[in-house]
């Protein structure tokens, strides 16, 4: 069977506007979250998100095509182009047919939808944006990406609230495997910071009111965790065939060697409170490697910060992994980078991967007062070098969309 391996890698984040200062911020425990700044927040109990500062989206397209773009779209397409970069993408007319993207997002263009809503209520529709509906359609991030790079195979985007990430992997696993593309653009993309939504979740009790203290207000497995905290971004990497790697001496960050999904069924926003769904993701994962539970080192956690997720994702740890559980290193990424909600599972994934590259596992900043009913290794605080043969993202998203999926090191 054809292997799929990672050739490039690409992000838009709170702690780096590439995936290079992601991760350099990530190991050292640097949080993105702070005091909004995109609007107004004094009626508002939530002040608090992890906005992306100083992005410049004419560094990667023109203007005109970046006015025609929603947020979400015009951040993903700055991470492929970097992706693209990284992996020294040279396509001729032939490779783009067997090129694909796959681009997930939580909302798409949403935020859209409200601005040119409050636009014809004042204004009336003659000044309603002729570029609305390309705009937030969620598939403009998949379909910008092809556009932008010129790829002519498929183009992807799925929708699967916070697992969304992690199918986008799924997908390019699967397209390399079936021999229906010889590279996949993969990743995850949001950009949904708005009043709205924040007061929706603030309503729900699902975000944290640390207005005082933002860099310490995401708290995954913490007892004093008092819920996540509303991101931006994106991130994306190149999955390529082995054989088309090899043949151009591309460099391999890690094999992507597994993904598992499965659906809780269970309630609209509540994860299955034995974790038995998202253990029923890992263990796919691990059946689609063909790896035991002892062979994987370290897992980028769902890890949100929410009372209800942390204690479930900890029970599906030990459900999947058995007594390899507690010897398995742990970390959250949304102690950093909050939650990415769309981007967030590509995020992890991203994470996962530079971790099997360079040995390191990320720290879970905040974790002072570990939860007595969240007691794996979570590798409070610090990032910890050590031996990373294969590392797996979660993500588990409304409705009880589940994902995980496995890198490991690549031996060529």
């Amino acid at each position: 069977m054809t292997r799929a391996v990672i050739t490039g890698v690409g992000a838009i984040t709170s702690i780096g506007l590439s995936a290079h200062d992601f991760w350099k911020n990530l190991v050292a425990g640097e949080s993105g979250i702070t005091t909004i700044t995109r609007f107004d927040t004094s009626d508002l109990p939530v002040k608090i998100a992890s906005e992306v500062h100083d992005f410049k989206p004419g560094d990667y397209m023109e203007t005109k095509a970046a006015r025609r773009m929603s947020r979400f779209a015009q951040l993903v397409v700055a991470a492929a182009v970097q992706a693209a970069e990284d992996a020294g993408l040279k396509l001729d007319d032939a490779e783009r047919r067997r090129t694909a993207s796959a681009i997930a997002t939580g909302s798409g263009g949403a935020i859209d939808t409200i601005e040119e809503t409050q636009t014809m209520l004042e204004r009336g529709p003659g000044r309603v944006s002729p570029f609305y509906v390309p705009m937030m359609a969620p598939n403009m991030g998949a379909c910008q990406v092809s556009m932008y790079l010129g790829l002519r195979g498929p183009a992807l985007a799925s929708v699967a609230a916070c697992a969304s990430g992690l199918y986008s992997f799924f997908e390019a696993k699967h397209l390399i495997e079936r021999g229906l593309a010889d590279i996949v653009v993969a990743g995850g993309t949001e950009a949904a910071l708005h009043p709205l939504p924040i007061a929706a979740l603030a309503n729900m009790r699902a975000l944290s009111r640390r207005n005082d203290d933002p860099t310490a207000a995401s708290r995954p497995f913490d007892a004093d965790r008092d819920g996540f905290v509303f991101g931006e971004g994106a991130a994306v990497m190149i999955v390529e065939s082995e054989e088309r790697a090899k043949a151009r001496g591309a460099r391999v960050y890690a094999e992507l060697a597994g993904a598992g999904l499965s659906c809780d069924a269970y309630h609209i926003t509540a994860p299955l409170e034995d974790g038995s769904g998202a253990a029923q993701a890992m263990e796919e994962a691990l059946r689609d490697a063909n790896m035991k539970p002892e062979e994987l080192d370290y897992i980028a956690a769902h890890g949100t910060g929410t009372p209800l997720n942390d204690v479930s994702e900890t029970r599906a740890i030990k459900e999947a992994f058995g007594n390899h559980a507690a010897k398995l290193a742990v970390s959250s990424p949304k102690s950093m980078v909050g939650h990415l909600l769309g981007a967030a599972g590509a995020v992890g994934s991203l994470a996962a991967v530079l971790a099997v590259h360079n040995d390191v596992a990320p720290p879970t900043i905040n974790l002072e007062t570990p939860d007595p009913e969240c007691d794996l290794d979570y590798v409070p605080l610090k990032a910890r070098q050590m031996t990373i043969r294969a590392a797996a993202a979660n993500g588990f998203g409304f409705g009880g969309q589940n994902g995980s999926v496995i890198f490991r090191k690549y031996a060529g």
